[in-house]
């Protein structure tokens, strides 16, 4: 491959489901001194940074407003890294001196660090700073009693990011912080209030080092050296977002405008019935009356109020509506969703 200097910088922020990823991200784009960098999301992701991420992935490569750069993960993420310094060599993007990868909620993170320290190519190319990894006060403790991932997420991490710690009372916090430092004992921990947090805290991570990491963490880049051995021997496909089979994503959609009462009554029917079982909803509402697209996102049973756009993205109108689910299968929400259609 053709030589690029060394100079660009990977920061990977992973958190689980609902801890706060896209809106740390969406405030970080829109401070006026970040313009020299490119983000890379998997294409998983429904919401973008900001609505300044079109909801799609018809198009690899984005150019925000402020001039960042957004492409999401049409392959696997060394062939976006690579195609992203080609691009840039060849002056189709702006240059860049930072990547900021973020992952899925149900991300483990062991096989993508793998691949940045692994793949000779991006070794000669980037230099891997850190992990950020984002925790939800609200659902944290919990989440890291069912998913391992979210474990993994906090295993790896240089920074622990504590998000809505205006929600959550003072005795939970420090339980939680607690547990997170049993976890890891060497990350530094971060309180952030309402997905606000200095720009600096992604930058100087200081190179990531994994032999001086835990023997879990050593352990876990052991078992999935192997792992990639083995699937390379026997042309295995390599997915670095894989999870639980119990876990679910689907979408539903309706052109018919939705009632307010309405949804408000699917939305309180889907926080009573599923509970923790809805680990992710996100979605664009037709409000009926609204000239305007209503905005929604819930976490297990929680919902955070309504937000609005001042206009519709696209020409496309329609209520869409994602789910990430844990043992629901989408028949069962699609009985729900017939209240609103």
């Amino acid at each position: 491959m053709n030589s690029f200097p060394k100079s660009i910088s990977i920061t990977v922020l992973t958190g689980f489901l609902g801890s706060g990823k896209t809106t740390l991200l969406s405030e970080f784009v829109k401070n006026e001194n970040v313009n020299d960098v490119a983000f890379i999301i998997n294409e998983f992701g429904e919401v973008g940074l900001d609505h300044n991420l079109i909801e799609s992935s018809d198009e690899t490569v984005l150019e925000l407003q402020n001039g960042c750069i957004c492409c999401t993960i049409q392959e696997d993420l060394k062939s976006t890294l690579l195609n992203l310094l080609t691009k840039m060599q060849k002056g189709l993007i702006k240059k860049f001196n930072k990547v900021i990868i973020e992952t899925t909620g149900l991300a483990d993170p062991v096989p993508i660090i793998h691949t940045l320290m692994s793949s000779i190519d991006l070794v000669r190319a980037y230099k891997f700073d850190g992990i950020i990894t984002m925790v939800d006060v609200i659902n944290g403790d919990k989440t890291f009693n069912n998913h391992l991932e979210s474990i993994k997420q906090v295993a790896f991490a240089n920074k622990v990011i504590l998000s809505k710690v205006d929600l959550g009372d003072a005795k939970k916090i420090d339980n939680l912080i607690k547990r997170i430092s049993k976890i890891n004992s060497k990350a530094s921990i971060i309180k952030s209030k309402k997905g606000l947090l200095p720009i600096k805290e992604f930058y100087g991570l200081n190179d990531y080092q994994p032999n001086t990491e835990s023997w879990d963490v050593r352990q876990w880049l052991s078992e999935e050296k192997n792992k990639v051995k083995h699937s390379h021997d026997h042309k295995h496909h390599h997915d670095i977002n894989r999870h639980d089979d119990d876990i679910k994503s689907f979408s539903l959609v309706t052109n018919k405008p939705v009632s307010m009462t309405s949804l408000n009554f699917f939305l309180e029917l889907l926080s009573n019935q599923m509970g923790e079982k809805m680990l992710r909803i996100k979605g664009i509402i037709n409000v009926e009356g609204e000239d305007r697209p209503a905005i929604i996102h819930g976490v297990q049973h929680i919902f955070h109020p309504l937000e609005w756009l001042d206009k519709w993205p696209d020409n496309d109108v329609s209520t869409r509506l994602v789910f990430i689910t844990n043992k629901i299968e989408k028949s069962i929400v699609e009985q729900f969703f017939k209240i609103i259609e």
